[in-house]
């Protein structure tokens, strides 16, 4: 474990969002932990091999540079190993969890465009025998799965949550593109790493670090930083919770509950989805990471009683395990190297247990 009050502790909360867009980031992070900055990188990097680090990199909000989907399947317990597999093949699937309830597979997946998500979603029907429901996204009321690991915000933070229906995609250039798709595997631990990301891409280091100022400053990217994996801190137990309030006569009552539920400690994602009926009801979305069960649960009572959800019709689906745990990738790969990238993160999230 990570002592909360060490210099470790402050690389991992603290950069979780506000990496310095200057020419040699990790030599400014450094300088601010008084540190070196080639233990700063080390250490970014062992924590990658870890597992405890996805990546250092941007967090692009939904909507805006493509498309993506909650989607799940139900799937029988005993063919359940062979359908997440091929799920997690694909390279449009970015997070792929078991949870407890009928629907038991729940993934994410993530397209350039409406007709290239349809054929993602169409194939992993084809190739599991399994058709799945999908939920796309209707208002994001708080996502940031940033992990504060000091009890206190990290730095950044707000618990002000803004109503955002329907974000539009904005429109991208072809270095827009190339871009986007190196960075989907994150910023390389180098000295200057937006040099290396555009000598990479045939781009201007000016231009990366301008488009990427550019992109967080309209919230296209919702952060810039360490991404970690909540599991490997401790986060072991993760609830979706699902609430079906009324639509109608407007989405006055939904959109109340969900700005008032984005306020709340613990609810790390909190968002309205489309229903898919008769298969699923429930339209209102929130996610609650603890270090256990208990804690959870407990928040869960207390946000009900909050906020008089008990009035409306739930389901909380807690995860089992974790199949799959990587970035939105809007860029399409070749399959084949899509597939070893793939390979290495199902692998790497394995080591996360259930």
């Amino acid at each position: 474990m990570i002592s909360p009050d060490s210099r470790e502790a402050r690389l991992l909360n603290d950069f979780q969002r506000g990496m310095p867009l200057v020419r040699e980031p990790y030599a400014a992070i450094a300088r601010e932990l008084e540190a070196d900055e080639g233990w700063v990188r080390a250490t970014l990097a062992r924590w990658q091999r870890e597992g405890v680090v996805s990546r250092v990199g941007a967090v692009f909000r939904p909507g805006t540079i493509g498309v993506s989907t909650l989607a799940a399947l139900a799937v029988p317990r005993e063919d359940l190993a062979r359908v997440a597999a091929l799920v997690s093949a694909r390279p449009e699937v970015n997070h792929n969890y078991e949870r407890e309830h009928r629907y038991n597979l729940w993934f994410v997946a993530a397209a350039p465009d409406a007709s290239a998500l349809a054929a993602a979603l169409a194939a992993i029907e084809h190739d599991t025998g399994h058709a799945p429901i999908a939920l796309p996204l209707v208002a994001d009321y708080w996502i940031d799965l940033g992990f504060d690991l000091s009890g206190t915000a990290a730095k950044g933070t707000s618990r002000s949550p803004r109503r955002a229906s329907g974000a539009p995609m904005i429109a991208l250039s072809d270095p827009d593109r190339r871009l986007i798709a190196a960075l989907e595997a994150g910023l390389p631990l180098v000295p200057a790493p937006y040099a290396a990301i555009a000598d990479a891409t045939g781009l201007a280091e000016a231009y990366v670090q301008v488009r990427l100022a550019d992109w967080l400053n309209r919230g296209v990217i919702k952060r810039l930083g360490v991404v970690v994996r909540h599991r490997q801190l401790g986060y072991v137990a993760n609830a979706m919770c699902v609430w079906d309030v009324p639509d109608a006569p407007d989405a006055g009552m939904v959109d109340g509950l969900g700005e008032a539920l984005a306020r709340e400690p613990g609810v790390t994602l909190c968002y309205r989805r489309e229903r898919m009926l008769p298969e699923w009801r429930y339209n209102l979305f929130c996610m609650v990471h603890g270090r256990d069960r208990a804690t959870v649960e407990n928040r869960l009572a207390e946000l009900a009683a909050t906020h008089d959800l008990a009035r409306f019709p739930s389901a909380v689906l807690f995860s089992r395990r974790a199949f799959k745990q990587c970035g939105a990738r809007y860029a399409q790969a070749p399959r084949g190297a899509e597939l070893e990238r793939t390979r290495v993160a199902v692998e790497s999230v394995g080591a996360l247990g259930d």
